[in-house]
């Protein structure tokens, strides 16, 4: 068992774990952060995607010794407030989930895809959301809430605000 110093959602948690313990399970079961989902267990699906210093990553095979200090996001640190981010907002203006599990996964790849490139093509936004898979089958809708969250996001607003 070891003591690990992290930054979550902007906020620092002292943990102890085995060096080994995936990020999923430091999230899930230590700080009752159950946003990210276990899905696969291996990092193809997707579900359990967070960020590390703003990169998606896997957390179910992220053993917590590599965090370091990196700033970890959760899709619960997306939240400003009151006010969910214009991606967050998006998918449920387009109604994107159906069964919503992936969707914590969905949300987290995209916010990081908008990040790094603002303005994407539907190749760069299937390329990106590849890895993160939705049995319900709601890719037409993943691609439309990312097109409608840029617009939000150009102007600066969100999707809530502009009705």
């Amino acid at each position: 068992m070891s003591t690990f110093e992290l930054i979550i959602n902007g906020k620092p948690f002292t943990v102890d774990a085995e060096p080994d313990m995936p990020l999923l399970w430091v999230l899930r079961d230590l700080l009752r952060l159950t946003g990210a989902k276990y899905s696969c267990g291996n990092g193809y699906c997707g579900a359990c995607t967070v960020h590390k210093d703003g990169e998606a990553i896997r957390s179910c095979v992220t053993p917590v010794s590599t965090i370091g200090n990196a700033k970890i996001t959760t899709i619960e640190g997306l939240i400003s407030g009151d006010k969910l981010h214009p991606v967050q907002q998006a998918w449920i203006d387009e109604q994107v989930a159906q069964c919503g599990y992936c969707q914590p996964g969905q949300i987290m790849s995209a916010v990081a895809l908008l990040t790094n490139n603002p303005n994407p093509s539907d190749k760069d936004i299937d390329d990106a959301m590849s890895g993160n898979l939705c049995r319900c089958g709601t890719y037409p809708r993943v691609r439309k809430a990312i097109r409608s969250a840029i617009k939000s996001l150009s102007t600066g607003a969100t999707t809530a605000d502009a009705t």
